[in-house]
């Protein structure tokens, strides 16, 4: 940490749960686990010792979001594993996913080594590990404490802690504004690219969805989303649309409860409101 020799013993303890198994480790990753059963023995402490750069780019704060984007599943990352003798089950879908909890980061101890994606860990990139999205998955993080918010590809398995939800690139964690403490309460989102939306099951055409309202900034949308959430059963997303944001709703099967959700969304007054497949 930028912070004396103290803060930064503080800050280890804080990600050694975090970053103990994220396949920031070793080579090969101890988060896809190789054909023997990977060690049920925590590293001595020194061995968990992460810090942040001494001299970090002076612009991380102001990275632009990476673009979302469909990207096939790697082969690597994406089976079921087990971690200090507990299975990990990797999702189907990462479609509709939403969480709230602690973020950690891991920086310098895993610049350079292996993710469980198979690709070379990189501190300044907006990159994550999360235990159970597919690989990769594209998630919007928003530190609930300061309002901050990134997006990132998930590309890595962790944190392993038994409190924490994601653990972030050293850059991802400047982007949020808690680089210089070891955890932030977030919010974790995925982000659907928005020409690759999930297919509506047992669907005999194309799916339809309904895009509702117009927003000018991130804040706004999600508002609305969390206002109409709880009235309709259909999942809502967030999606950029030219220089604002909209919600967009669905998949839905057919025509009729497109055009029937419409209505509903209409008469909450969400702005407008249109139906496309």
């Amino acid at each position: 940490m930028a912070d004396a020799s103290a803060g930064r013993s503080t800050l280890a303890l804080a990600l050694a749960g975090g970053c103990l198994l994220a396949g920031c480790a070793s080579a090969p990753p101890a988060s896809v686990p190789p054909a023997s059963a990977p060690s049920t023995t925590p590293p001595p402490f020194d061995e968990l010792r992460d810090a942040a750069p001494e001299a970090p780019p002076p612009n991380l704060a102001e990275l632009p979001d990476p673009v979302v984007r469909p990207l096939p599943k790697t082969e690597r990352g994406n089976k079921t594993y087990t971690v200090w003798g507990q299975r990990y089950e990797v999702l189907p879908s990462e479609h509709g996913y939403e969480d709230e909890g602690l973020a950690s980061w891991y920086g310098t101890k895993f610049d350079g080594r292996l993710t469980s994606s198979g690709e070379v860990y990189d501190m300044y990139q907006l990159t994550a590990a999360h235990k159970s999205l597919p690989i990769p998955t594209y998630v919007r993080v928003t530190n609930l404490e300061n309002g901050k918010h990134s997006v990132v590809r998930v590309n890595d398995r962790g944190p392993f802690h038994p409190d924490r939800i994601i653990d972030l690139s050293y850059a991802a964690a400047v982007k949020l504004g808690f680089e210089d403490k070891g955890t932030a309460r977030v919010r974790v989102a995925v982000v659907v690219p928005e020409d690759e939306f999930p297919p509506a099951e047992g669907a005999a055409g194309p799916p339809f969805y309904v895009r509702a309202g117009r927003f000018a900034d991130l804040a706004g949308a999600d508002a609305h989303r969390d206002t109409v959430r709880p009235l309709v059963p259909t999942p809502a997303f967030v999606v950029r649309n030219g220089e604002g944001y909209e919600l967009r709703f669905g998949p839905l099967a057919t025509r009729r409860e497109a055009e029937r959700l419409r209505a509903v969304l209409l008469f909450q007054e969400l702005g407008p409101v249109g139906v496309e497949e």
